[in-house]
């Protein structure tokens, strides 16, 4: 439905209106903006006075090892549940950001379908990499001046 009202709060019974595809949209780019904005205090140079907004604020530079691709898949461990000895030790989970009031992250726990904040995560950013190469087309390998001329590969246009 479209009102082309801003939307302020969103409550919920964790009923089935988040499989809708325009609410599960809206909150992927809450998450994204969110992340951006989050790594762009930490990371951007502001050239008035050579520093990041973030040592301007706290006086030392940000660490930057703290930072993961957004998307990335990872495996959160499970501290707060009762492990046993058969059970997984950690879930598959979706990198989805930064916890704003502490340094955590903001994982999506594919098994529990919950948001998570923990810092006990191990990320596997190469997967990301790789399914994101493989399905952005040919590989540099494979473009040859046949392979172009055959109209296989769109040439970019100038």
């Amino acid at each position: 439905v479209r009102l082309n009202v801003l939307v302020r709060r969103i409550r919920t019974d964790n009923g089935t209106e988040f499989v809708n595809q325009t609410l599960r949209d809206y909150y992927e780019e809450a998450e994204a903006v969110a992340t951006a904005c989050f790594t762009q205090n930490r990371s951007i140079i502001r050239l008035l006075h050579g520093k990041t907004p973030y040592e301007l604020m706290h006086g030392k530079q940000p660490d930057l090892s703290y930072f993961h691709v957004f998307g990335a898949l990872c495996y959160p461990t499970n501290d707060g549940e009762n492990v046993g000895k058969l059970q997984p030790k950690a879930d598959i989970g979706i990198f989805i950001g930064y916890a704003p009031t502490k340094k955590a992250f903001r994982i999506y726990n594919r098994r529990t379908r919950r948001i998570v904040k923990t810092i006990h995560v191990d990320f596997d950013e190469l997967t990301a990499m790789t399914s994101e190469q493989s399905s952005s087309g040919p590989a540099l390998q494979e473009m040859t001046p046949g392979t172009i001329s055959s109209g296989l590969i769109q040439k970019p246009s100038s």
